[in-house]
């Protein structure tokens, strides 16, 4: 899976991301010119980082239109604490699973290209 691929960002851009090759082809034999050797640890650690950006978008989405709403008084003092709290333990979330697999905060903002970095 080594190159890149197409996504669209929060604009509605797309962009290319360049993504490390999960895999590997060596040689084998002359039956077998080629066999695909696939790193589990760099696949699950892949898809995790893919999830946790994805988690992580959409929780600076949500913070953003929290901010929003008590911009505009739309809503009570019960609902922000309500909401403060529910963003920071989500956000303590994400810390420890990023922790768990080894991720550092800049694995989680993806290179655009052109358009920058996602977050």
């Amino acid at each position: 899976m080594e190159g890149s691929k197409s996504m669209l960002t929060h604009t509605g851009q797309r962009a290319k991301v360049e993504l490390p090759p999960l895999t590997t082809q060596r040689r084998v034999s002359e039956n077998n010119p080629r066999k695909l050797e696939i790193d589990g640890d760099r696949v699950r650690n892949g898809l995790a980082q893919l999830v946790l950006t994805l988690v992580k978008l959409l929780h600076e989405l949500l913070e953003r239109q929290a901010i929003r709403r008590m911009d505009s008084g739309s809503l009570t003092n019960e609902e922000i604490e309500h909401l403060g709290l529910t963003l920071m333990q989500q956000a303590e979330e994400l810390e420890r699973l990023r922790e768990v697999f080894d991720l550092k905060d800049e694995d989680l903002n993806l290179n655009l290209g052109p358009l920058g970095r996602l977050l």
